[in-house]
Protein backbone atom coordinates (compact mmCIF):
# COMPACT_ATOMS: atom_id res chain seq x y z
CA UNK A 1 0.00 0.00 0.00
CA UNK A 2 1.39 3.61 -0.69
CA UNK A 3 -0.81 6.90 -0.18
CA UNK A 4 0.41 10.56 -1.13
CA UNK A 5 -1.40 13.56 0.05
CA UNK A 6 -2.10 16.79 -1.19
CA UNK A 7 -2.36 19.57 1.69
CA UNK A 8 -3.79 23.13 1.86
CA UNK A 9 -5.45 22.40 -1.74
CA UNK A 10 -7.80 26.13 -1.97
CA UNK A 11 -10.70 24.20 -2.69
CA UNK A 12 -13.65 22.89 -0.31
CA UNK A 13 -13.61 20.48 1.31
CA UNK A 14 -17.17 19.27 -0.09
CA UNK A 15 -16.55 19.83 -3.36
CA UNK A 16 -12.98 17.86 -3.32
CA UNK A 17 -15.26 15.14 -1.88
CA UNK A 18 -17.79 15.04 -4.82
CA UNK A 19 -14.57 13.81 -7.20
CA UNK A 20 -12.93 12.05 -4.57
CA UNK A 21 -15.92 9.38 -3.89
CA UNK A 22 -16.00 8.85 -7.96
CA UNK A 23 -12.46 7.31 -8.12
CA UNK A 24 -12.90 5.08 -4.41
CA UNK A 25 -12.62 1.42 -5.31
CA UNK A 26 -11.61 1.55 -8.56
CA UNK A 27 -8.74 0.23 -10.68
CA UNK A 28 -6.07 3.27 -10.48
CA UNK A 29 -6.27 3.74 -14.59
CA UNK A 30 -10.06 3.55 -14.71
CA UNK A 31 -9.73 6.16 -11.93
CA UNK A 32 -6.98 8.05 -13.87
CA UNK A 33 -9.49 8.13 -17.36
CA UNK A 34 -12.52 9.13 -14.81
CA UNK A 35 -10.90 12.32 -13.34
CA UNK A 36 -9.26 13.34 -17.19
CA UNK A 37 -13.23 13.63 -18.17
CA UNK A 38 -15.09 14.77 -15.31
CA UNK A 39 -16.05 18.88 -15.42
CA UNK A 40 -14.57 19.75 -11.79
CA UNK A 41 -12.06 22.53 -11.10
CA UNK A 42 -10.31 20.00 -8.73
CA UNK A 43 -10.26 17.05 -10.97
CA UNK A 44 -6.67 17.77 -12.14
CA UNK A 45 -5.54 17.90 -8.25
CA UNK A 46 -7.28 15.03 -7.50
CA UNK A 47 -5.36 13.57 -10.30
CA UNK A 48 -2.16 14.76 -9.64
CA UNK A 49 -2.16 13.16 -6.27
CA UNK A 50 -3.77 9.73 -7.90
CA UNK A 51 -0.37 9.59 -9.84
CA UNK A 52 1.55 10.25 -6.85
CA UNK A 53 0.55 7.03 -5.44
CA UNK A 54 0.88 5.28 -8.03
CA UNK A 55 4.61 6.34 -8.26
CA UNK A 56 5.09 5.79 -4.36
CA UNK A 57 4.23 2.09 -5.03
CA UNK A 58 6.15 1.94 -7.70
CA UNK A 59 9.29 3.39 -5.35
CA UNK A 60 8.27 1.06 -2.23
CA UNK A 61 8.46 -2.20 -4.13
CA UNK A 62 10.07 -3.45 -7.43
CA UNK A 63 7.37 -5.95 -7.63
CA UNK A 64 3.93 -4.00 -7.83
CA UNK A 65 1.91 -4.91 -10.76
CA UNK A 66 0.88 -1.15 -11.66
CA UNK A 67 -2.15 -2.30 -14.10
CA UNK A 68 -3.31 -4.65 -10.74
CA UNK A 69 -3.60 -1.16 -8.29
CA UNK A 70 -6.78 0.11 -7.19
CA UNK A 71 -7.80 3.31 -5.37
CA UNK A 72 -7.95 1.16 -1.84
CA UNK A 73 -8.75 4.85 0.19
CA UNK A 74 -9.44 8.16 -0.62
CA UNK A 75 -10.93 10.79 1.08
CA UNK A 76 -10.87 14.35 2.07
CA UNK A 77 -9.98 16.23 5.53
CA UNK A 78 -10.93 19.96 6.32
CA UNK A 79 -7.67 22.27 6.30
CA UNK A 80 -7.50 26.05 8.01
CA UNK A 81 -9.81 28.38 7.02
CA UNK A 82 -8.94 31.85 5.74
CA UNK A 83 -11.27 34.63 7.32
CA UNK A 84 -11.84 37.40 5.11
CA UNK A 85 -14.10 40.62 5.14
CA UNK A 86 -15.93 41.92 2.47
CA UNK A 87 -17.55 45.39 2.75
CA UNK A 88 -20.96 45.64 3.40
CA UNK A 89 -23.66 48.66 3.51
CA UNK A 90 -23.61 51.56 5.84
CA UNK A 91 -19.86 50.71 6.79
CA UNK A 92 -20.61 47.51 7.83
CA UNK A 93 -18.22 44.27 7.51
CA UNK A 94 -19.73 40.88 6.49
CA UNK A 95 -17.17 38.14 7.10
CA UNK A 96 -16.44 35.26 5.49
CA UNK A 97 -14.58 32.03 5.17
CA UNK A 98 -12.14 30.67 2.30
CA UNK A 99 -11.99 26.80 2.98
CA UNK A 100 -8.95 24.72 2.59
CA UNK A 101 -8.44 20.75 1.84
CA UNK A 102 -6.32 18.11 2.67
CA UNK A 103 -6.48 15.15 0.03
CA UNK A 104 -5.36 11.86 0.43
CA UNK A 105 -5.03 8.67 -1.92
CA UNK A 106 -4.35 5.74 -0.98
CA UNK A 107 -3.67 2.46 -3.76
CA UNK A 108 -2.85 -0.87 -2.97
CA UNK A 109 -2.24 -4.06 -5.35
CA UNK A 110 -5.99 -6.12 -5.77
CA UNK A 111 -5.88 -8.69 -2.61
CA UNK A 112 -3.68 -7.10 -0.44
CA UNK A 113 -4.54 -4.10 1.92
CA UNK A 114 -7.54 -2.44 2.80
CA UNK A 115 -10.36 -2.73 0.07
Amino acid sequence: MARAEARYVRVSPQKARLVVDMIRGQKAGDAVNALRVVNKRIAPAVEKVLHSAIANAKAKATDVDVDNLIVSRAYVNEGPRMKRVRPAPMGRAYRYQRRMAHIVVEVAEKGKGKE
